[in-house]
């Protein structure tokens, strides 16, 4: 099989020997695991200095000051270290895969520095639920609060970015976020990823991405699944409230040339509410991937998810005070939804010549989305109660093509991206209904078909000096609206576009492989709601952000990693379109600044701890005195974690986060009560290929608010509304067993 796989390389490295005969000194080569996948961020150092390099995502890296004769030091996260002596001036690397070392982490100087942050929490942490992979974000905190089949509430950095107003989400270059949303601008449900299919987790925080455009202000998450699978799968989780999850992940094809996998993950559970939820949820996924030649490869992935729940929804604090119903009651039990979402995904990757490639991604997906809620009881319909009904058939499609270029000089080196692309959402039916048990409509209060259309570019270039990186970049977008309201007593569709510009400036000073500072600069925006841009005139239709962040990486110590920022983001305008009521919300100019804390720390050898903590100030700065604070806008966050990871087979984590008391409303007279709570999990891997494990969260079974706002409402037999904290509750001591065959 080694054999295969070395004669694969010998067409791709007789092609880069072309390009390097006609230098006169330098090194390139190619670096990949024993499955041929090549491997990105690998550090290459000579031996002895502090000269290095890292691989891109091709696995390629060059370094122009190497002569043949010189000793190279490979390294990677996961996999063992190797040294080379350079007896040709291209060589080829098999890394083999190895304990989890952080002392074999170099920091390198790219603009989301966080990524080795991400990378170290996937080795230690894997995930078995969607959720969880938003919270590997160092200050991303998340809540549910609709029977676990509507996308999760979010919040960052100062933000209440609700499911996604301010969060860029992407899955291996495919938009997650729905813009002009039935529910809420930016709507980003994730579900239909199967959390063992991530490869990797991208991520960087505030509007500093030339790549990233719309909705990516407080920051952005790409994922990015695996292309192939070390070995087939069974799993068997079981657990408390009726929870069940089946998964299974097979090789359809494992040859070193090509590779296919299917994915099937199917949960349900009645959770944990007096009601029971009756949530289930069918995912099913396949990848194919294949050399098309040793400087081409294709990847094709297809992907569907379809879910049902009842939920229980949002209670008034004054019902469980009472006595009418427990922490954990409803007034409401026939809210729920079902929602579906089916995605083809293409992605060619060519190596162009030893220095630079191309890459273009293209998606399509068909969605639909219906959701019942009921947020204010009998505040408007006495009778009937105030249920709506949301809901949207919706195609997506668009691509992004990106092409690298790095050149090498003696001082340095210089790499130029540039990219453009289009996204297309065409909706039907976009409706917003009063309805009674999910079965009368009782008025229509908006429906119509929107179109919204993005057109993008963006260039920068990426220079390396000496110790210096220096990162000057801009970003073109222009978006056209249209949209038909079919409640409208005569037909006309209302249209409007608009252009923004948005430059990025980032610079980062390498002071040796332990410590790097750095200075980021750019301006990102949220795109609002067609429904608002094209029939409010006067609306900002692509408000900006602003943002800064000053921060470090320092390894202090070789198995201690610290990342610290300040950092401050000004948006021009924060126009929410409540899908709930069909109305605007303006909130005018806003400013947040904070700080970012994080620590990761290797000891015992097995022993691994992780830590982050954020401090975030926000407030309104057009509203009056005593009303500027941002409602539900977090201020601390801390997270932190001890795993134990032995090669035995054995690993476990202990996981504790917190959310502080918050303001609920804006002039903090409500308070959103914090919370503290802690999971445990613990896995065996047999030598057969077995698995046994438990999953408990909230180990202590604390009483904790997942969900919290400051909402007027009026119960059935109240004669005057009330203003208070509606909530949906956390979830209480939950066990889970896992059983799991690897063959």
């Amino acid at each position: 099989m080694k054999k295969n796989k070395l004669f694969f390389f010998i067409a791709f490295l007789a092609f880069i020997n072309t390009i390097q005969a006609q230098k006169k000194d330098g090194v390139t080569g190619i670096i990949t695991n024993y499955d041929t996948k090549p491997l990105e961020d690998v550090t290459v150092y000579k031996l002895n200095t502090s000269l290095h390099t890292h691989t891109n995502e091709q696995g390629y890296f060059e370094l122009s000051t190497i002569k043949i004769g010189d000793t190279l030091k490979i390294s990677h996260l996961g996999y063992k270290p190797q040294q080379i002596v350079c007896n040709t001036a291209v060589v080829t690397v098999l890394l083999e895969s190895a304990q989890l070392e952080l002392n074999e982490i170099a920091i390198k100087s790219v603009v989301s520095h966080l990524n080795i942050v991400s990378r170290i929490d996937l080795k230690l942490n894997p995930v078995s639920s969607s959720q969880d992979l938003l919270r590997k974000v160092p200050g991303l905190f998340i809540g549910q609060h609709a029977g676990g089949g509507k996308a999760e509430q979010i919040f960052l950095r100062g933000f209440d970015i609700d499911h996604g107003t301010d969060i860029a989400v992407s899955v291996d270059g495919m938009p997650v976020n729905m813009v002009s949303h039935a529910h809420g601008q930016g709507y980003a449900d994730l579900h239909f990823l199967i959390p063992e299919t991530v490869d990797k987790v991208d991520f960087d925080k505030g509007p500093y991405a030339a790549n990233k455009g719309n909705l990516a202000t407080a920051g952005y998450v790409a994922f990015a699944t695996k292309e192939r699978i070390d070995s087939n799968l069974i799993a068997v989780e079981a657990g408390q409230f009726n929870t069940f999850r089946m998964l299974g992940l097979f090789n359809l094809l494992h040859q070193d040339q090509q590779s296919a996998y299917i994915a099937i993950d199917y949960n349900k559970t009645d959770s944990f509410f007096d009601s029971p939820q009756d949530f289930n949820r069918l995912n099913l996924m396949a990848k194919y991937t294949k050399f098309l030649s040793p400087t081409e490869k294709l990847s094709v992935s297809v992907s569907d998810f379809s879910s049902k729940w009842t939920a229980s929804g949002q209670i008034p604090s004054r019902a469980v005070a009472s006595g009418l119903i427990s922490n954990f009651g409803a007034i409401d039990n026939t809210e729920g939804g079902e929602t579906s979402r089916t995605n083809v995904n293409i992605a060619f990757q060519k190596q162009v010549d030893a220095t630079s490639f191309l890459k273009t991604t293209a998606f399509y997906s068909q969605y639909a989305f219906e959701l019942y809620s009921n947020f204010t009881f009998n505040l408007e319909d006495s009778i009937n109660g105030d249920q709506i009904r949301q809901k949207e058939k919706r195609r997506l499609f668009g691509f992004n093509s990106e092409f690298n270029k790095e050149f090498t000089f003696d001082k340095g080196s210089l790499r130029w991206q540039t990219g453009i692309g289009l996204r297309k959402d065409a909706t039907n039916d976009t409706e917003l209904s009063h309805t009674l048990n999910r079965q009368t409509v009782l008025e229509q209060i908006k429906l119509g078909d929107i179109d919204e259309l993005n057109l993008y570019a963006y260039t920068g270039v990426e220079f390396k000096i000496g110790q210096f990186f220096i990162n000057p970049a801009v970003r073109f977008d222009e978006i056209r609206y249209a949209y038909y309201d079919k409640l409208a007593p005569t037909f006309d569709i209302l249209t409007r576009n608009k252009v923004v510009v948005s430059p990025k400036l980032n610079f980062l000073y390498q002071e040796n492989k332990n410590l790097q500072l750095f200075l980021k600069l750019g301006k990102g925006f949220h795109s609002n709601d067609a429904r608002v841009v094209t029939s409010n005139e006067t609306t900002d239709v692509l408000p900006a952000a602003y943002g800064a962040d000053l921060g470090a990486t320092w390894k202090p110590m070789p198995n201690l990693i610290l990342n610290t920022a300040l950092w401050y983001l000004y948006s021009e305008q924060e126009f929410v379109y409540v899908g709930d009521a069909g109305i605007v919300e303006p909130s005018g100019r806003t400013e947040r600044r904070g700080i970012d804390v994080g620590a990761r720390y290797q000891f015992l050898n097995y022993f691994f701890l992780n830590a982050d903590f954020t401090f975030n100030n926000a407030k309104s700065l057009d509203a009056e005195q005593g009303q500027q604070y941002i409602p539900l806008a977090p201020i601390t966050t801390f997270t932190s974690g001890l795993s134990f990871l032995h090669p035995s087979g054995f690993s476990s984590t202990i996981k504790t986060r917190l959310l502080g008391d918050r303001a609920a409303n804006e002039d903090n007279s409500l308070i959103a009560k914090g919370y503290v709570v802690t999971d445990v999990n613990a896995d065996y891997q047999f030598k057969k290929g077995f698995s046994l494990g438990f999953i408990i969260q909230n180990v202590f079974n604390t009483t904790w608010k997942e969900t919290q706002f400051a909402t007027e409402s009026r119960l059935k037999n109240e004669v005057e509304p009330v203003t208070e904290i509606n909530f949906t509750p956390g979830t209480p001591f939950n066990a889970k067993l896992r059983i799991g065959y690897r063959f």
